[in-house]
């Protein structure tokens, strides 16, 4: 796979200032009313050369209801209790610096989502009208989103559930705890650090693998047709040269309907081979990327 733009020219040494993950959690994150449905989580051991999947549900299953809020919730609660863990979560971090004041930093962001009082609907209207009024156009892309080719911006109606619930009820809540890092936003080698927490987007990691990108999701539900089975497993076939996974989870990953479980495992192999390629200290230093994220793929 090719290099990313901030690829570390010194890897040991920048490692051995920071944790080394043990554990690896990817999540396919929802936005939706019902997101424990449509949310899954993946867990990797990357305590060997090659990581190696342990445990695939949804969300729902793990936190024991589908509700939005108490998942979102159990989500928040999981990630502080988990230690050399590292978290890629499937949502936009940030959005474009563009849309907002020029010295305005990315928990300024977060503030700013926080106090929001419609819904995220509403909130991706008004992203659209500044950015019709600033630019003559109704989306703004990130830098990350140009470069990873991220199938939408982070506030196209597609995806700004998605982003709203991350950044109010998750990042939101996290930017406070004190073991808790976000990259790129906060310095790259803090002192106390139990868990890391990233950007991931599954569709950008099929892109760096040469595997598939359409043509594998069925979100109405039923049998999937096939079609969509020969997809999947193309994609399961080339991602299983990198992860080592149980035939019980193969067959999860290729009879979920909406592609969510095999989503949430490139989420957690997607934020695992960047954490390891790029260089934590230049991204950090970048004014733009510290500031709106960048996707970890």
């Amino acid at each position: 796979m090719a290099p990313g733009p901030f690829a570390c020219q010194d890897r040991p040494r920048e490692r051995t200032r920071f944790m080394r993950p043990r554990t690896v959690f990817g999540l396919d994150f929802s936005g939706a009313s019902q997101a424990g449905r449509f949310a899954w989580l993946a867990e990797l051991e990357v305590t060997s050369e090659r990581p190696k999947l342990l445990r695939l549900a949804s969300l729902g299953t793990r936190a024991g209801t589908d509700d939005r809020d108490v998942v979102l919730s159990w989500l928040v609660g999981a990630i502080r209790s988990s230690e050399d863990a590292l978290w890629g979560i499937d949502a936009p971090f940030g959005l474009p610096v563009e849309l907002f004041d020029a010295h305005a930093s990315w928990r300024d962001q977060l503030a700013w989502v926080g106090a929001w009082t419609g819904d995220a609907k509403s909130l991706g209207r008004a992203l659209m009208q500044r950015s019709l009024e600033l630019f003559g156009t109704r989306h703004v892309r990130r830098r990350t989103d140009r470069e990873e080719h991220t199938p939408f911006d982070c506030y196209h109606y597609r995806i700004i559930y998605q982003t709203f619930h991350a950044m109010r009820d998750v990042l939101g809540p996290l930017s406070t705890d004190a073991g808790t890092v976000v990259f790129p936003f906060d310095p790259p080698w803090p002192s106390g650090a139990k868990r890391a927490v990233v950007e991931a987007c599954p569709s950008s990691t099929l892109r760096r693998l040469g595997l598939p990108r359409r043509g594998y999701k069925q979100p109405q539900g039923g049998t999937l047709t096939v079609e969509r089975l020969d997809v999947r497993r193309e994609i399961l076939r080339g991602l299983g040269a990198h992860v080592g996974f149980a035939p019980s989870h193969r067959r999860v990953m290729l009879a979920n309907p909406g592609g969510d479980a095999i989503d949430a495992v490139l989420a957690a192999f997607g934020a695992w081979s960047a954490f390891q390629r790029e260089d934590l200290a230049v991204m950090a230093s970048d004014a733009r990327v510290s500031r709106e994220g960048w996707v970890f793929a």
